[in-house]
């Protein structure tokens, strides 16, 4: 669903929304990721890519496929994913950076149901105007408003 900064943490994290189902994951993560996240979402492209821009082109020039990324675990409050690629291979990545790598490919993203199960949280049907505001606030959202500059 996208980014935004949660107060008074002022902390970032990505919202994920379960396909077919009522349950969001907020993810927390860093300003780094979430600009990273952001200027995805927004198609922006920077001046000098960034470290996921880098990482797709070298995919590409290599000849290899990123086929999904598996939100996998959550141990003592940290997530954990996976990079799948069509040879099979699997790396272990921080979730922000494997989200912000998909949507530069066009990569699926899988979250575990024992992840869902324990950080999920079920949002109904009648509370979908309080999804409705976030979605207003992600659209007004830049990166520049989490305070990180890209170089």
């Amino acid at each position: 669903m996208g980014v935004r900064v949660e107060m008074p943490s002022n902390q970032p994290i990505v919202l994920l929304r379960e396909v077919g189902g009522d349950r969001y994951l907020p993810i927390w993560i860093g300003p780094g990721e979430a600009t990273a996240i952001a200027f995805a979402q927004q198609g922006m492209a920077p001046a000098r890519p960034l470290t996921h821009d880098l990482f797709k082109d070298v995919l590409e020039a290599v000849g290899q496929q990123l086929t999904e990324v598996r939100i996998t675990d959550l141990r003592e409050g940290v997530f954990y994913a996976e990079l799948v690629f069509a040879s099979g291979v699997e790396v272990s990545a921080r979730p922000s950076d494997a989200i912000a790598l998909a949507l530069r490919t066009g990569t699926p993203i899988y979250g575990s149901d024992g992840v869902l199960d324990d950080a999920g949280i079920a949002i109904p049907d009648e509370q979908e105007d309080e999804v409705e505001k976030f979605r207003e606030f992600l659209d007004q959202i830049s990166p520049e408003d989490f305070g990180t500059s890209s170089q």
